[in-house]
């Protein structure tokens, strides 16, 4: 057991730091609570029978969806809704097949009477937020729905949701997403979960009140009147559906969230796809608190509203936190700082993870879910992991969005996949892994290390919890690495792979292997160090223990001598917080003095006094020495030397993508020239 001690003023930094970054992310788990006691009113959103049927615009914004753009066109044409009374936009700004696709839905069924329009910009200025203020000039009537290309709304989607613009203030209807493809895969249930606890959590609960929701960019209904009050769609930030949203509710515009309307769509199923998406939405939400959260301060909305705000809006700041008390605990745990949540007992700290995390959502999701609540059990697991292995990747988003760098708009490819059995590797838009897969391959190492450095300081209740993290980490690296590819993909009506094309597939194989052999390597060399460094430390620990036990001269003698071999002559592993305890050079003569006392009574009688003091001493020296190693032994994995070699290492696997970058970017640009 840690004993608490008096750290020195670094140590105490980083103390404050870990306990500073707890409570903020407390904060933010305690009000994720809050909203699920907020969201169990069920208040139900007045609606009225329509009369007049209004006329509807619905938007479309696509950008290279060839697998799902026919089915989101077929399924609005077939809305049970009048033809005279609907105007489709196809807001296309695709550069391949799926401009081809579109012209001749368009085409088909404009012949059968329907008011729907191609409309083509020519350019992706503003992504597609600009593809939907460029369209607001040609809208019809005084509705805009808008879905995005892998949606699938039902057919009595718009008779439904216009019943709810009862209420002249009611700018916007949100619909609740569903999941066509939730059972797919582990990735797709652990997203399918997330965002259940978003829609049937956080925009029910605020939604019941006077609290701020935020359009999720599809699937809902605008007010055409409450767009152009709010200021029209901005490009500024990547969500420009967060942005409007809380634009419009500033302007005393009301947003509701309809649960029982449910429009299908597609999760992601590339793992880099899934990351994209997260990515876009981290930085996107700190884009707009950077551009919101001053207005939200001045205006004269309940000051419950405000702090809702703020939350939504910084929440992600909460994946650096994590990272950032991820890092901290291993160096805090060697440093012999008391971290359990009462001085001395670790089963506490057990209690209060559980209740603070696993036990809490589980009560939350049989609220959720009337039936097949444990079925998402599994689904919560697989979310545990997948949450903590995409901090990485938001973290870079959130730093992104805070030092202002300019990203473009990327969409998150969909492949047509709704059953268990359809593929998607070898379809054009898989994504290849990034940079990012390197950072998460250094957490989980270093969270294996930081494993090994919360069981040899005697506080193994930490594993787990660091173990958590590490398999997260490694999950979404190993599925980074595994769901990649740099092939565009061929389908029967696609052209020939081209030979830049070959050539990149080919050196993504080759890199591939590089980086596969490198991680193989690191373990080789992680396994031989362990062998020369830790090893010889356990052995010794191991004879001092036999010696503690033993008052046989001639036994303590060779051990000792062992011992002497085993440890290094001289050195203090602890170069952060060195202490004389961990000084092997101390730890030597400390042996000496042993052997010289055993040398003393080696001729003197065992049932003498002075043999008695002798082994007292001896087996005292020994219980010191022990601890002494204890302490030292963490440390041993993050030598200088280690730090360096892992240094080494990952700037080797970063050389690699720049290589490859930059020879894919030579390769893309002579396609371009012929």
């Amino acid at each position: 057991m840690l004993i608490h001690q008096v750290p020195n003023p670094l140590t105490q930094f980083l103390w404050n730091i870990f306990i500073g970054v707890a409570i903020i992310i407390t904060l933010y788990t305690a009000n994720f609570y809050y909203l699920a006691i907020l969201s169990r009113q069920h208040k139900k959103v007045k609606s009225v029978e329509l009369q007049d049927i209004p006329i509807v615009t619905i938007q479309l914004p696509i950008y290279n969806e060839k697998y799902v753009a026919a089915r989101l066109v077929n399924a609005v044409c077939a809305l049970d809704y009048p033809k005279e009374k609907l105007c489709i936009q196809i807001l296309d700004d695709s550069d391949d097949d799926t401009f081809d696709i579109l012209e001749s839905l368009t085409v088909s069924y404009k012949q059968k009477g329907f008011d729907i329009c191609h409309i083509r910009r020519g350019n992706r200025k503003g992504y597609k937020a600009g593809a939907l203020r460029y369209a607001m000039k040609f809208t019809k009537g005084d509705f805009v729905a808008i879905f995005d290309a892998d949606f699938i709304p039902p057919t009595w989607f718009l008779k439904k949701a216009m019943t709810y613009f009862c209420n002249p203030k009611i700018g916007l209807v949100q619909c609740r997403w569903g999941h066509v493809n939730e059972k797919y895969s582990a990735l797709t249930k652990a997203q399918a979960l997330s965002l259940d606890f978003h829609f049937l959590v956080e925009q029910q609960a605020k939604s019941n009140t006077d609290l701020f929701i935020n359009f999720n960019g599809t699937a809902g209904i605008w007010r055409r009147e409450c767009i152009d009050d709010a200021g029209g769609w901005h490009t500024a930030t990547l969500v420009e559906d967060l942005d409007l949203s809380y634009r419009a509710q500033m302007k005393g515009w009301k947003c509701v969230f309809i649960p029982d309307i449910v429009v299908d769509a597609e999760l992601p199923v590339q793992m880099n796809a899934a990351k994209r998406q997260q990515f876009r939405w981290s930085k996107g939400a700190i884009q707009c608190a950077i551009k919101l959260l001053g207005d939200v301060a001045i205006k004269k909305i309940p000051v419950n509203t405000k702090i809702q705000a703020f939350i939504q809006l910084t929440r992600h700041i909460v994946y650096p936190l994590v990272l950032t008390q991820f890092l901290l605990l291993p160096i805090l745990l060697a440093a012999k700082i008391n971290l359990y949540v009462i001085s001395g007992l670790p089963l506490l700290t057990i209690i209060a993870y559980l209740a603070m995390g696993p036990i809490a959502y589980l009560v939350v999701i049989r609220e959720m879910y009337v039936q097949g609540w444990k079925s998402r059990i599994i689904s919560y697991l697989y979310l545990i992991f997948y949450s903590a292995g995409i901090c990485v990747n938001n973290t870079v988003a959130v730093f992104d969005a805070l030092f202002g760098k300019k990203n473009e708009f990327l969409r998150t490819p969909k492949f047509g996949i709704v059953n268990k059995n359809d593929d998607w590797r070898d379809k054009a838009y898989a994504l290849p892994f990034t940079k990012t897969t390197l950072l998460e391959i250094f957490f989980g190492v270093y969270g294996i290390i930081g494993i090994f450095v919360a069981i040899f300081s005697n506080n193994p209740v930490f594993a787990p919890i660091l173990g958590i993290q590490v398999i997260g980490f490694l999950y979404i690296a190993y599925l980074s690495i595994s769901h990649s590819t740099f092939k565009k993909g061929r389908s029967k009506n696609t052209r020939v792979t081209t030979k830049s094309e070959k050539m990149a597939n080919s050196y993504y194989k080759i890199a591939l292997a590089g980086i596969i052999g490198l991680i193989v390597l690191g373990v080789v060399m992680a396994f031989q160090e362990y062998s020369a460094t830790i090893y010889p430390l356990d052995q010794a620990r191991g004879l001092l223990v036999r010696i503690q036990a033993t008052s046989d001269i001639s036994t303590i003698h060779d051990d000792l001598k062992t011992v002497k071999e085993l440890l290094p002559t001289h050195g203090n592993p602890v170069w952060i917080f060195p202490t004389e305890s961990t000084d092997f050079g101390l730890m030597q003569t400390d042996l000496e003095t042993m052997l010289s006392t055993i040398d003393k009574v080696s001729n003197t009688s065992p049932d003498s006094a002075a043999f008695h003091t002798a082994m007292t001493n001896v087996h005292t020296e020994a219980t010191a020495l022990v601890s002494n190693l204890l302490d030292a032994t963490p440390y041993m994995y993050v030598s200088i030397s280690n730090i360096l070699f892992g240094c080494i290492w990952v700037a080797v696997i970063i050389g690699i993508f720049a290589v490859l970058k930059k020879k894919r970017e030579r390769l893309q640009s002579y396609d371009d020239e012929n």
